[in-house]
C-alpha cells in the first residue's frame, strides 16, 4: 500500500507538509501519523519515486555509533537506531543481518588512531574490543592487519525497503504523497504557510525540510539565511563478482581521517550476498552528478565560489588530490582494498552505482560534523543527515515530530 497520490492540479490544505521522500522524510511522516493519530501529514517529492537519492544510493549500513562525539545527536541518535532499526526491520521482515564488522589498522602510525576509536566505542556504550590479527581472521580470514577493533552491533538492511514501509504506513493513517512536486518557494502569513510547488500549492499548520541534497535551498526559499551549504561529494563504489563474495564475509573498515567526515575506501557485505568496495569521496560537480560526467554549471559555480569551500579546499587538498586519483585510476582503488584484504584484485571488481553525500559546509570551511536540525517560524529544516541518518532516522523522525506535534494542533 503506498500513499494516496495527489499530483495534479494541486490546491489543499493539512496540519504538516514533508518535504522530501528520502528516508528521514519518511520516517517523520511515519511518526507525525503515529504518534498523533489524525494529524493530516503531505510528502512532497520532486522525483517520480521515493528515496531516488541518498537512500537509495548508499552501502545499507547500520551504523554502531562509534566514529561519533560522545553526546552529540550523531553518538546518541545511531546507537539507539541500530537497536530501534533491527526491531523494526524484524517486525516488517525486511532483509537485514548484524554481521559485525573490523576497523583494522595496518601499520603502525595507525594504531594510536585505533585505540582513540576503541575507547570513543567504550564511551558511546558499545560493547567493543581490541582483538589480534588471529582473533581478527576468526571472523575474516582474508583480512590483513596488525589489530583490529571488533564492533559486533554493526549491521546491513535494505533502506529502500525501510523507506516504502514508512511510507505504507504513514499511507494506512492517512498521509498523502506527492510526487513528481518540486518546491519553489515557501511562505509564512496570517497564520497560515504556503508551499509553492510547480504543481501548485499547499497550506500547510508546519512545514518539515527533509530536503537532502537541496535541504539549504528550500531554507533559504522560506526565508531563512541559513549558515551551513550544501557540498554534494560523489561516492565511487565497485562490487566484487560473484566468485569472490566469500573473500568478505561481514564488513572491514581502515582506521579513518578523524579531521575528515569520510570513513575511506571499506569492504561491506550487502543483504543481497553481495560486496560493495568503497566510496571513495570527490567533489561531485552537480548536486544529483552520479557520473563522473555529470555537470551542472549552476551547482558548480555555486559550490566554487562559496567561501566556506575554498577554505576546505585549501586545507585538505592533499586529501582531496588522492580522492581524484583514486577516482581516475582501477589500480589506486584496488591498492586500497588490497590493504584490508590482499586477495583482492582489479579482475575481482566491478563497477556499481555511485552515490552522493549531501554535506553541509560552514562558511569557514569548517565541516558540520552532527546531525543540524534548525527552526524558522512555522518551518523545521535538517540542514545535515548524511550517514547515519539512514540507521538514526526512526530517531530522527521522531525528534521532529515531537518538536512540531507541539507547535500544531491536528485539524
Amino acid at each position: 500500500m503506498h500513499p494516496r497520490m495527489h499530483n495534479v492540479n494541486l490546491d489543499r490544505s493539512c496540519d504538516v507538509a514533508v518535504v522530501g521522500g528520502g528516508i528521514v522524510g519518511l520516517a517523520t511522516a511515519e511518526a507525525l501519523t503515529r504518534k498523533s493519530p489524525g494529524t493530516e501529514v503531505a510528502i512532497i517529492e520532486k522525483e517520480a519515486q521515493l528515496a531516488s537519492h541518498q537512500t537509495g544510493r548508499n552501502s545499507g549500513v547500520i551504523h554502531s555509533g562509534i566514529y561519533y562525539k560522545p553526546g552529540s545527536l550523531k553518538a546518541e541518535m545511531s546507537r539507539n537506531g541500530a537497536a530501534s532499526m533491527v526491531a523494526f526491520c524484524e517486525e516488517h521482515d525486511i532483509a537485514h543481518e548484524v554481521c559485525g564488522k573490523l576497523i583494522v589498522a595496518t601499520e603502525t602510525s595507525e594504531l594510536p588512531g585505533l585505540q582513540a576509536l576503541h575507547d570513543r566505542g567504550l564511551e558511546n556504550g558499545l560493547a567493543v574490543s581490541m582483538i589480534d590479527p588471529a582473533e581478527a581472521r576468526e571472523t575474516e580470514p582474508n583480512v590483513a592487519c596488525i589489530k583490529a577493533v571488533r564492533v559486533p552491533s554493526t549491521g546491513i538492511a535494505d533502506y529502500s525497503a525501510v523507506a516504502e514501509t514508512y511510507a505504507r504506513l504513514a499511507a494506512s493513517r492517512g498521509a498523502t504523497l506527492h510526487l513528481d512536486t518540486a518546491v519553489e518557494r515557501v511562505t509564512t502569513a496570517r497564520g497560515e504557510t504556503v508551499v509553492e510547488t510547480n504543481q501548485g500549492a499547499i497550506r500547510a499548520g508546519h512545514v518539515i525540510n527533509c530536503g537532502g541534497l537541496h535541504s539549504d535551498r528550500i531554507a533559504v526559499a522560506s526565508g531563512m539565511s541559513p549558515d551551513a551549504k550544501i557540498v554534494p561529494f560523489r561516492g565511487e563504489y565497485f562490487e566484487l563478482v560473484k566468485s569472490k563474495h566469500d573473500l568478505v564475509r561481514t564488513l572491514i573498515y581502515p582506521v579513518p581521517n578523524p579531521e575528515f567526515p569520510f570513513l575511506g575506501v571499506h569492504l561491506t557485505k550487502m543483504v543481497d550476498g553481495g560486496v560493495h568496495a568503497g566510496p571513495n569521496a570527490v567533489l561531485a560537480l552537480a548536486r544529483e552528478g552520479y557520473a563522473k560526467t555529470d555537470i551542472d554549471l549552476g551547482d558548480l559555480r555555486e559550490t566554487l565560489t562559496y567561501p566556506g569551500f575554498l577554505r576546505l579546499a585549501r586545507k585538505y587538498w592533499r586529501d582531496g588530490a588522492h580522492e581524484v586519483l583514486r577516482s581516475m585510476s582501477k589500480k589506486r582503488f584496488v591498492e586500497s582494498l588490497q590493504r584490508l584484504v590482499p586477495a583482492i584484485t582489479a579482475d575481482d571488481l566491478i563497477t556499481s552505482p555511485a552515490g552522493i553525500r549531501a554535506q553541509a559546509l560552514l562558511a569557514d570551511g569548517g565541516l558540520v560534523d552532527d546531525f543540524l536540525i534548525e527552526d524558522g517560524e512555522r518551518t523545521t529544516h535538517v540542514l545535515n543527515a548524511p550517514s547515519p541518518a539512514a540507521t538514526a532516522s526512526l530517531e530522527i523522525g521522531a525528534e521532529l515530530a515531537d518538536r512540531v506535534l507541539s507547535r500544531v494542533s491536528p485539524s
